[in-house]
Formats: C-alpha cells, sequence, structure tokens
C-alpha cells in the first residue's frame, strides 16, 4: 500500500473506534458490498450507519483490522478471529474481532468490551429488591444451579458476572468456561472453549470437577452432554451458574426437559431462573407525548393504555429518539411448588400458570408498566 494512502486509512480506523467508544457502541461492523463499504455501529441494540469510504478503500481498512488483530492478512477465505487491545479517550479498551468471507471480500464484526464501563453490580442491574434477596440467597447457599435466558444480547453474561463478583474472595474458587471470555476478571480461572483442538465445555467442564472449585460459570448449556454434567456439579456440591436461550423463565425447564434430562434431577438442582431483556428507553430530552396510531391501539388497546411516549429526536439522542438501555426481569425462584410440578412434568402452559400463581411477574407485565409510564415506546413494547 502506499504510504500516502497508508496513514490516512490508519487514522481513519482510528477515529472509527474511537467514536464507536465514545458513543458507548457494543459492536462496529465493516461490511464490503458489490459497489460500496458500509460501517455500521451498534448501539443501545441498534445499527446506526455511518459515512463510508468509497468501495476502492474497502480492503485497506478490512487490512488494516486484521493488522490490529494479529490475524492473517493473506488468508481471506476462511473466518479468522483475534482482538486488539488499545487505549482510546484514555481509558483501555478490547476489541473482540471476527471476520467473515463474503463473496465481495471480507466482513469484520468487533465486539467492543470498554472496562470502563464494566458494572459488575446486582445493586445497579434494575433488579427487584425482592429477586436481589432469593438470588443472593442461592448464591450462598453451597450448591445448585441458577440460569439467566434471553436472546442474545440481553445481558445474560454481564447478570451472570455481577453474581460471581459477589462471592468472588480469597475463600472462593471460581472456575469459567465460555466461548469466548467476555470479562477477564481478577480472581477467577477463565477457560476459552476451542472446539478446533477437542476443548469443548463437555471436556473443560470435565476438568474443572477435579481443580476443586466451589462456584462455576458455563457460558451456555447448549446441549444435554454439558447440562448434565452441570447437574452432576450441582448434585456434589459445586454452584453453577449458566446461560441458556429461552424467551421466558418457565420455558428454561421445559427446555431442559427436552434435553432428556431427568425432570427430579432438574428439580433437585435448579434453584432458579432469571429471564432478562434490555430495553431502549425513549430519550428524556426529547420525549413528547404523541397520539396513539391505530396499528398502536391493537397493541396496547386491551391493556388500557390511553396515551404513549416517543422520543422526536435530537443532538442527546442522535435523533435516534431513544437514549440508553435498561433492563426487565423475570424470576422463577424453584420452591415446593415449582419443584412439583417440575416432578410431575407439566406442559408448558400448565408449567406458565403455575408459575404466576406461585408469584412469577412476566417480563410482558413489566414491560407493560414501563410503557405506561412513558418509559419505553411501543414499538419497544412489542420486542418482548
Amino acid at each position: 500500500m502506499p504510504e500516502d494512502r497508508e496513514f490516512p486509512i490508519i487514522r481513519f480506523v482510528d477515529h472509527v473506534l474511537e467514536y464507536a467508544v465514545k458513543q458507548g457502541a457494543s459492536d462496529v461492523h465493516f461490511e464490503t458490498f458489490a459497489s460500496s463499504v458500509l460501517i455500521r455501529l451498534r448501539v443501545d441494540g441498534v445499527l446506526i450507519e455511518l459515512p463510508a469510504p468509497v468501495r476502492n478503500l474497502g480492503d485497506a481498512i478490512i487490512s488494516r483490522v486484521k493488522t490490529l488483530a494479529c490475524l492473517n492478512l493473506s488468508e481471506k477465505r476462511l473466518p479468522q478471529d483475534g482482538h486488539i487491545e488499545r487505549t482510546c479517550l484514555g481509558r483501555s479498551v478490547d476489541f473482540r474481532v471476527s471476520t467473515l468471507p463474503t463473496q465481495y471480500g471480507e466482513s469484520v464484526v468487533l465486539r467492543v468490551l470498554d472496562h470502563d464501563s464494566w458494572h459488575f453490580d446486582l445493586d445497579k442491574m434494575g433488579i427487584d429488591p425482592d429477586i436481589l434477596v432469593q438470588l443472593r440467597q442461592i448464591l450462598h447457599s453451597g450448591s445448585g444451579i441458577v440460569l439467566t435466558t434471553g436472546p442474545t444480547g440481553s445481558g445474560k453474561t454481564t447478570t451472570l458476572y455481577s453474581a460471581l463478583n459477589e462471592i468472588n474472595d480469597e475463600e472462593t474458587k471460581i472456575v469459567t468456561v465460555e466461548d469466548p471470555v467476555e470479562y477477564e476478571t481478577e480472581g477467577m480461572v477463565q477457560v476459552n472453549v476451542r472446539d478446533d483442538v477437542g476443548l469443548t465445555f463437555e471436556s473443560v467442564l470435565r476438568a474443572f470437577l477435579r481443580h476443586d472449585p466451589d462456584k462455576i460459570l458455563v457460558g451456555e448449556l447448549r446441549d444435554a452432554l454439558t447440562a448434565r454434567i452441570a447437574i452432576q456439579a450441582a448434585l456434589t456440591g459445586h454452584l453453577v451458574l449458566g446461560t441458556l436461550h429461552t424467551n421466558d423463565a418457565p420455558s428454561a425447564i421445559t427446555r431442559l426437559i427436552d434435553m432428556d434430562l431427568d425432570p427430579y434431577l432438574i428439580a433437585d438442582t435448579v434453584k432458579g431462573v432469571l429471564a432478562q431483556r434490555l430495553l431502549r428507553k425513549v430519550c428524556q430530552n426529547c420525549k413528547e407525548e404523541v397520539p396513539i396510531t391505530p396499528s398502536e391501539e391493537k397493541v396496547v388497546g386491551p391493556y388500557g393504555i390511553e396515551k404513549v411516549f416517543r422520543g422526536k429526536g435530537c443532538e442527546q439522542c442522535s435523533n435516534t429518539g431513544c437514549k440508553g438501555r435498561f433492563g426487565i426481569f423475570e424470576w422463577l425462584l424453584i420452591d415446593f411448588e415449582v419443584r412439583s410440578g417440575i416432578r410431575q412434568h407439566l406442559a408448558l402452559d400448565k408449567f406458565h400458570e403455575l408459575t404466576v400463581k406461585n408469584g412469577l411477574v412476566p417480563l410482558k407485565e413489566i414491560a407493560m408498566r414501563a410503557l405506561q409510564e412513558g418509559t419505553i415506546t411501543v414499538n419497544e413494547f412489542q420486542k418482548i
């Protein structure tokens, strides 16, 4: 690459990364197409497009990112993974880099891990105080399984690390297995899964049980074998924290049963399930009451909603009408009644009725309260 082109590209990539950190982006996307290069940031869960360079600079930009991540520049046929460590705006930031070959070149996504934005504190996550009391009792009880569930990007791992942070001390050995490790944390033994060399969730979990752990974090209970080992660990006196991809808390139990796990083992080991979502907040600077549209009336009419709010767009919210996100949480405590329902292998609808009768507050109901208060839009409510 000629020197007069190289330095502008270096400065351009540096500017994009710094701007991403400044905007609080979770991901940076560099995408190449036939006649254009697309650069987008994911801010508050939504992609925002940035002014793009000319197409003939696309390959040079991708190469610069791969150089920073110490990836093989000549390999463009296979995906690659790497990371970048740098200082942006005076603070330490890690970028987890993933490349993907496409028909027009390579697509690169960087996950932004801003150390200064990590706040592993259960008290600051917006979890209901009554739920926190029950969750903390389980965390300090010594054994069992605690699950967080929700779609990708709903903050499950952050919740689990916040929980581990409360019990991370010199008297407690904590081990984690993840794909990949999201947050490097002092005092925890952390392992990255590498399926290509046989370092799987299953093999690492089996090895963990020979390393005298007290608490175990499993990035994802992705199959029956991993789930069985997690149950075995719980039965032998360990506290296991893990994630599942289900829509709500009761569905996590039925998902485990669908993995051909014995209901009585699930009932005896799972202590609680926390389902969660991250919702975008209406910008408080440009928030205004707006008429309910006919399509919105169909959604909110049955709930008796008479007014809704939106942000009209301003400089503070980058003209999106929303600024920031907050979590909503659905907590399923596995008490005597719920445990009996699991052992009976109730159908999901019957099991859900049992959990609500037993005190579970569904995510939809929590989101409805936020809509009534004008914290979220109807569109955001519909995502639940």
